[in-house]
């Protein structure tokens, strides 16, 4: 994935969940955060931000969009409005092997209580896969871990992956590792028991559990979001 019409910004604060402030040319702007994650290591005062204009900026109270964090060295992307479609490359690419064979039928899929993010469909068996996708940025010595804030909307969503595996679909959750340093993937036990023991209940249940791990490479002109790996998930 490319992205373009990159600015660049220091953090100084975050006012709420969905807002930070930052600091460019010498002016004080705000910037429309899509994250709901703490981001308590990445969000430092004077760390570099990666950031575009708002593409509906007259309906908007900020004027742009936070895309990436400069951590250590690194850009994590810190912006899940391009989940979906950073999943939907991956999944058309067949390089991994669960999602071979399958295709996108339908996004943002109702299943339950819950809305889930794809619907797939084999062409060749005509199996159905249920698919929730799920964005990581925290990653401490080459573990990376989800969440980074207790989510129950997260574990609703394990939940109906379980029933939907006993009612006869195939079932997943993918986990997209926003930056290239993990080397294992683990729940949060420590920050949300409660979802991680439901997505371990979920493992042995069937539902497959599936993370992978990107490159964010900045250029001069965009930004590159670069399949890198498969990791190895311990829960």
């Amino acid at each position: 994935m490319i992205i373009t019409d990159l600015l660049t910004g220091f953090f100084r604060e975050r006012p709420n969940r969905f807002t930070v402030k930052f600091n460019m040319d010498k002016k004080t702007e705000l910037a429309h955060l899509r994250d709901p994650g703490r981001l308590t290591e990445l969000l430092r005062p004077n760390v570099m931000l990666l950031l575009r204009p708002a593409q509906n900026a007259a309906n908007r109270k900020t004027k742009y969009d936070v895309l990436a964090v400069l951590h250590e060295g690194r850009w994590v992307l810190i912006n899940s409005g391009f989940h979906s479609d950073i999943a939907e490359e991956l999944i058309e690419s067949g390089i991994i092997n669960e999602f071979k064979g399958y295709s996108v039928e339908k996004r943002e899929y109702t299943y339950g209580n819950s809305r889930l993010d794809f619907s797939l469909t084999n062409e060749e068996t005509s199996e159905k896969l249920l698919l929730e996708v799920k964005g990581c940025t925290l990653v401490e010595e080459g573990l990376a871990k989800f969440p980074d804030a207790p989510t129950l909307r997260g574990k609703r969503h394990v939940e109906e992956l379980i029933k939907a595996k006993q009612d006869g679909f195939n079932s997943a959750v993918l986990f997209l590792i926003m930056r290239d340093d993990a080397v294992e993937f683990s729940p949060n036990w420590e920050m949300d028991p409660e979802f991680s023991n439901t997505l371990k209940i979920s493992k042995e249940k069937g539902v497959e559990i599936i993370a992978y791990s990107f490159e964010i490479i900045l250029k001069e002109e965009y930004l590159e979001i670069k399949p890198l790996k498969l990791v190895d998930v311990e829960i």
